[in-house]
């Protein structure tokens, strides 16, 4: 369903945004709190190196804002039209929700942040078959 060469199919299964083939994140388990935020160097197959320059990744802070205030809306309309609870009381499942979703958020802003500015490249070979 999800194609090789799409955006999404790199940002979903934790790839190289210029390759589809190595790994972006250190681990894939999400709630693994021991690597939460760390990224790999490059890739290890096609060599792009993730840090492109210091400070890159704060441009993910606004996909972090991003996802959270799409996840808070969500939680406030499950909440309020579902459970029927008030305004002060929906703050509650916001916040859990919040919280819980956090290394999810992370994990995401920053390979969508990257992805935003590498292409996929379908002619590179596999560095494993060389």
């Amino acid at each position: 369903m999800i194609k090789k060469g799409t955006k999404l199919y790199s940002v979903l299964f934790n790839k190289c945004p210029r390759c589809h083939k190595g790994s972006f994140m250190e681990g894939n388990n999400i709630f693994s709190f021991k690597n939460i935020n760390k990224m790999k160097e490059s890739c290890s197959n096609c060599n792009l190196k993730y840090m492109m320059e210091p400070s890159f990744y704060y441009g993910a802070m606004y996909i972090t804002y991003a996802l959270s205030v799409g996840i808070s809306v969500a939680t406030f309309i499950i909440s309020n039209l579902i459970f029927k609870l008030n305004l002060l009381q929906c703050f509650i499942p916001i916040v859990v929700v919040l919280i819980l979703t956090s290394p999810i958020t992370l994990r995401f802003s920053r390979i969508i942040w990257i992805n935003i500015f590498v292409k996929y490249n379908p002619k590179l070979k596999d560095s494993k078959n060389d």
